[in-house]
C-alpha cells in the first residue's frame, strides 16, 4: 500500500459546523419516535439509566477524540484519520471501512425515518384511495434531492442547510417543553405523571438497543475534520458541546414525557410529543423532518470524506479504485466520487424499505469505533510515548471504562451481531494485511504498552527478588559462542530450555574491541540470527557480545541482567567433540562463572543428527547427590518442547556396592514426590562390573540417545578434566551438568 498524504481542504469551518452536525444527529429520529416508548416501558428512572449508560460510552469517546485531535494534526477523514494515525493504516483501514458503511447506511436510516414525518399524508392517502402508499414514494425523492444538493453545491450548501434545520429542531423542542399535559378525558388509566420509577427491568437492554442510535451522532462532526480551519480547537469544543447539550436535552425530554402523558399513551402513540407540544400537530412532524433530514445531511457530509481518506491512503487493493474514490472537485477537493458512491449505498438500503435489522448492525460498528477510540486513548496513556503530548487531556480510566462498556453493551444488545461484527473486522484486516505487509499492524499497536508493562514487571521482580529466590527453581540460562553459524545445536538446546518452564539468552561472541566496525558487524549478525529464529520459532532471546577475549566476554555475560526480570542462574558452555581444543578455554573460565554461584552446563556437540525420538538419557552416579535433581529437572524441562513430544526420559543409576534396591527406592520416592512423568519402567540400575568404567556403560546404553545428561563434580575440573569430558566421543550429544547447590523437586 503506498501511503499518500491526505490533503487538508482547509475551507475555513470553525466550531459551529462540528457542534451543529453533532447535535442534529444526536437529537434525531429516536428522540421523537422512540423516547415515548422508552418512558412508557421502563419509566422515568429506567430511561434515565439508558441515557446515562449511553453517555458512559459516548462521553469517554468524546474525551478520547478531543485528546487525540489535540495531539496530532487532524486532516480529512475524521475518526478514520485519528484511528489510522494512532493505530497504523492496517487497523485504521479496517475500522475505517466498517465505519464508512455505518455512516453511509445511516443516510438511508435517517431518510427512511424522515418519511415518518409524513404519516398524516400516508394515512390520508390510504383513506382517500384505498391502498397503502409505499414509504419509498417520499424517501427516494428525498434522497435524490439531497444527493443533487450535495453533489452540485458541496459542503458549503450542506452547512447552510444544517443551520436552517437546527433552528427548526430547537423551535420544535421549545414548543414541546411549553406544552401542557394530555388530558385523561375521564379515563383514570390515562392520568399523566404515573411514570416515575424503574419499570420492566428485564426489558432494559431491549429498549437500550432501540434507543442507542440516538447517541451515535456524537462523533458526526469529527468527519468534517478536513474542512476545518483549526481541527485541534473545533473538534474538542464542538464534540463535547454537542454531547453535553444532547445529554441535557434527553433528560429534560424524558422528564417532560413522564409528567405529561400516561403510560398507555406513551406506548400507543409513537408521535406522542405532537399531543403535548404547542401546535404539536404541525411543529413535531416538522421537527422530526428537520432532525432526520439534518441527520441524513450530517451523515452524507461525513461518509464520503471517510471514504476519500481511505482511498488517499491506498486502503483498497486496486489502484484504480483508490484513484477514483480519492478524486475531488474544486479548490477544496470536495469528495465528489466518494459522495456518488455513498449515495448508491444509501439508495440500495432505502429501496429495501425497512432498516430495523440493519440499524442494529450500524450500532455494532459504531460501538466498535467508539471502543477503538477509547482503547487508543488508554494505550497512549499507559504506553506514555514521548510523542503523545495532547493539549486537551482526559484520564486513562475514563478511556478504559469506555472501551470495556462498549464491548459489554455490544454483547448485551446482540451476542450474534457482536461476533459477526468482529468476524467481519478480522476478515477485512487479513485482506488488508495481505496486501500491506510493511505497514504498521497489530504488533506495533501495543508496543508502547508492552514496553511499560515489561518495565514495571522487571522493576517489581527486582524489588521482590528475595521472595522469588525462595520459590521453586527454574532455569534462566545464558550461553555465549562464536560458532552460531557453523553449528546450531547449542541454540536448539537453549530453545528447549527456554520453551515453557525457563528462560534463555544466547550471545553470539565477536572477538575484538568495540568500534564502529564491530558494532556494525554485530548488528548484521543479530539481524540474521533473529531472522533465523522467526523461521524456526522459539522463545529464546538473542543478542551479541563484543569483547577482546573469551574470558572478558564471559565476565561481561554473567553480569548482564536477564530481560526476564529474574536473575540468571545457569551458564551453558559448548564445544565440538571433533575440536577438543575448544574445551580448554571453557575449563579455564569455569571458575569465573562459578564465582557467581551459577549452575554450569557444558554441551558437547557431536556430528550425529539430533535423534529426538530416542529420548533423553540421564546418568546418575552415587557421587552425583548435588547434581541429581538438577539433571532430572532439566530432562523434564527439555522434554516439554514439541521437538521431544514423542520421546521419554530414561534414568540410569550406576552402582558398584550391591545397593541396587535401596538406590532405586530412593529415586522412585524422589520422582513420586516431585510428580515427574517418569515411569518405573524407565529407571534402570546399571551394576558396574569390576574394572568397568562409567563411560563404557554410557556408550553401551546411550549410544543412540537423543541427548545424554551426565553430572560432574568440581574435583574433576582440578584433576584431568580433559580426559573426563572427551571420554564419551562414541555417543551423540552430551550435556555435562554441575549444580552450584542441590535443587529441590517440589
Amino acid at each position: 500500500m503506498e501511503q499518500t498524504k491526505i490533503q487538508n481542504n482547509n475551507s475555513g469551518f470553525g466550531v459551529a459546523p462540528v457542534y451543529f452536525t453533532a447535535i442534529s444527529t444526536i437529537l434525531g429520529a429516536v428522540l421523537f419516535l422512540r423516547f415515548g416508548y422508552a418512558v412508557g416501558t421502563l419509566g422515568f428512572w429506567g430511561t434515565i439509566g439508558i441515557i446515562l449508560l449511553g453517555h458512559l460510552i459516548t462521553i469517554p469517546t468524546a474525551l478520547a477524540i478531543s485528546e487525540i485531535a489535540t495531539n496530532t494534526r487532524v486532516e480529512g477523514g475524521g475518526e478514520y484519520f485519528i484511528i489510522s494515525r494512532s493505530f497504523g493504516l492496517k487497523i485504521g483501514s479496517t475500522i475505517g471501512i466498517t465505519l464508512y458503511f455505518s455512516q453511509a447506511i445511516s443516510v438511508a436510516f435517517y431518510t427512511i425515518a424522515f418519511t415518518e414525518a409524513f404519516t398524516p399524508l400516508f394515512d390520508w392517502f390510504t383513506n382517500q384511495f384505498g391502498f397503502v402508499l409505499p414509504r419509498q414514494a417520499v424517501s427516494v425523492p428525498t434522497l435524490l434531492i439531497l444527493g443533487v444538493l450535495i453533489l452540485g453545491k458541496g459542503a458549503d450548501s450542506g452547512i447552510k442547510m444544517l443551520y436552517a434545520v437546527n433552528i427548526i429542531l430547537f423551535l420544535a423542542l421549545l414548543l414541546f417543553f411549553a406544552g401542557n399535559p394530555i388530558e385523561p378525558g375521564g379515563d383514570l388509566t390515562r392520568i399523566p405523571g404515573n411514570n416515575f420509577g424503574f419499570l420492566n427491568k428485564e426489558k432494559f437492554f431491549i429498549v437500550f438497543a432501540i434507543c442507542f442510535p440516538a447517541f451515535t451522532g456524537m462523533t458526526a462532526g469529527v468527519g468534517l475534520s478536513g474542512d476545518l480551519k483549526n481541527p485541534g480547537k473545533s473538534i474538542p469544543l464542538g464534540t463535547m458541546g454537542g454531547t453535553i447539550t444532547g445529554l441535557l436535552v434527553y433528560i429534560l425530554v424524558v422528564w417532560k414525557l413522564s409528567v405529561s402523558a400516561s403510560q398507555a399513551d406513551l406506548l400507543e402513540d409513537q408521535l406522542i410529543m405532537s399531543r403535548i407540544a404547542v401546535y404539536g400537530v404541525i411543529v413535531i412532524p416538522l421537527g422530526l423532518a428537520a432532525c432526520t433530514s439534518s441527520s441524513a445531511l450530517g451523515s452524507i457530509l461525513v461518509a464520503p470524506r471517510t471514504l476519500q481518506a481511505l482511498a488517499n491512503d491506498g486502503s483498497f487493493p486496486f489502484a484504480r479504485i483508490n484513484n477514483f474514490l480519492a478524486k475531488g472537485k474544486g479548490k477544496t477537493n470536495e469528495p465528489y466520487n466518494a459522495t456518488l458512491v455513498s449515495f448508491f449505498v444509501a439508495f440500495f438500503f432505502v429501496l429495501s424499505g425497512s432498516i430495523d435489522t440493519v440499524a442494529e448492525i450500524i450500532s455494532m460498528f459504531f460501538l466498535i469505533t467508539y471502543g477503538t477510540l477509547c482503547l487508543i486513548s488508554f494505550l497512549n496513556h499507559f504506553g506514555s510515548p514521548p510523542s503523545y503530548r495532547p493539549r486537551f487531556k482526559s484520564k486513562w480510566y475514563f478511556s478504559l471504562g469506555g472501551f470495556i462498556l462498549s464491548v459489554w453493551v455490544m454483547f448485551m444488545i446482540n451476542p450474534l451481531y457482536t461476533v459477526l461484527a468482529y468476524a467481519v473486522l478480522v476478515i477485512i484486516y487479513l485482506i488488508i494485511e495481505h496486501y500491506n505487509k510493511e505497514e504498521k499492524g497489530l504488533v506495533d499497536i501495543f508496543e508502547g504498552s508492552l514496553f511499560q508493562l515489561n518495565r514495571r514487571l522487571r522493576v517489581f521482580m527486582q524489588k521482590h527478588q528475595s521472595i522469588l529466590e525462595n520459590e521453586e527453581w527454574r532455569p534462566s540460562a545464558i550461553c555465549i559462542s562464536p560458532n552460531s553459524f557453523e553449528r546450531d545445536k547449542v541454540i536448539e538446546l537453549m530453545k528447549w530450555i527456554s520453551h515453557q518452564h525457563g528462560f534463555g539468552t544466547y550471545f553470539h561472541f565477536i572477538e575484538g574491541y568495540y568500534s564502529k566496525q564491530t558494532h556494525k558487524e554485530s548488528r548484521e549478525v543479530l539481524r540474521l540470527l533473529i531472522e533465523n529464529q522467526k523461521e524456526h520459532g522459539g522463545a529464546l532471546y538473542i543478542d551479541t557480545m563484543i569483547s577482546p577475549s573469551y574470558t572478558s566476554a564471559i565476565a561481561q555475560v554473567i553480569q548482564t541482567p536477564s530481560i526476564s526480570g529474574m536473575e540468571n542462574n545457569m551458564v551453558v558452555f559448548e564445544f565440538d567433540k571433533n575440536h577438543p581444543d575448544e574445551l580448554e578455554r571453557i575449563l579455564d573460565n569455569i571458575n569465573l562463572a562459578r564465582a557467581g554461584n551459577f549452575d554450569i552446563c557444558i554441551f558437547a556437540g557431536s556430528t550425529y543428527p539430533i535423534r529426538n525420538k530416542n529420548g533423553i538419557h540421564v546418568w546418575i552416579r552415587e557421587t552425583d547427590e548435588k547434581n541429581t535433581n538438577l539433571m532430572i529437572l532439566l530432562g523434564y524441562i527439555i522434554m516439554a518442547h514439541p521437538d521431544w513430544h514423542k520421546s521419554q526420559i530414561k534414568i540410569f543409576i550406576t552402582s558398584t556396592r550391591g545397593r541396587k534396591e535401596a538406590v532405586k527406592e530412593g529415586l522412585q520416592e524422589r520422582i513420586a514426590k516431585g510428580r515427574l512423568p517418569i515411569t518405573l519402567a524407565n529407571i534402570e540400575i546399571v551394576m558396574l562390573s569390576e574394572g568397568q568404567t562409567v563411560s563404557s556403560a554410557v556408550v553401551a546404553h546411550s549410544k543412540y540417545a537423543g541427548l545424554t545428561l551426565i553430572g560432574f563434580r568440581e574435583e574433576i575440573i582440578k584433576h584431568d578434566a580433559m580426559s573426563f569430558f572427551t571420554d564419551f566421543n562414541e555417543i551423540g550429544d552430551i550435556l555435562f551438568v554441575n549444580a552450584a547447590q542441590s535443587k529441590e523437586i517440589n
